[in-house]
């Protein structure tokens, strides 16, 4: 596994907190799935939720918010990354182009009951896209791992 992967507690400092993560994200509301960021340098991003609990959570679905819909909270945190990270005005839009090596520890995020922490490390990059191990954790439990390929587009939908 390329660079390091870990659970890693985030520290009682925040960085960026849910209403500044909307700027960064074209999700609004319920969708907007981060409380925060906790730390985050040019290779990496720890981020944390607290809503996975919540009966209406959603991406739910028969009344269960299933393990898989970890990928979009490592998504949603390689975006803000991206956004953190570039030096264009402005976020950039993005898309999840790929996800590989995905393992699911656990069948249900909602059953969890410490709050989710979300680890992305970037392999590669450049200024269209980026590849991206993730894990999604609890702090005593990974639940959720693989990498991800994500493409950056400029305002209009075009890759810069």
């Amino acid at each position: 596994m390329n660079g390091p992967m870990r659970p890693a507690p985030c520290s009682s400092a925040l960085l960026v907190g849910r209403e500044r993560l909307e700027a960064y994200l074209p999700h609004r509301d319920a969708m907007s799935l981060l409380a925060g960021v906790c730390a985050y340098d040019r290779d990496t991003i720890e981020c944390f939720a607290t809503g996975h609990r919540d009966p209406a959570h959603p991406l739910r679905a028969r009344g269960r918010l299933g393990a898989a819909c970890a990928i979009e909270y490592a998504a949603q945190a390689m975006a803000v990354h991206g956004a953190l990270c570039d030096d264009r005005p402005g976020p950039p839009a993005g898309a999840l182009l790929a996800v590989r090596d995905v393992r699911l520890q656990v069948a249900r995020l909602d059953d969890q009951d410490e709050d989710l922490l979300i680890y992305c490390h970037r392999l590669a990059y450049d200024r269209r896209i980026a590849g991206y191990r993730f894990l999604v954790s609890t702090a005593s439990q990974p639940l959720a791992s693989g990498r991800a390929t994500v493409q950056f587009t400029a305002p209009g939908g075009r890759v810069p």
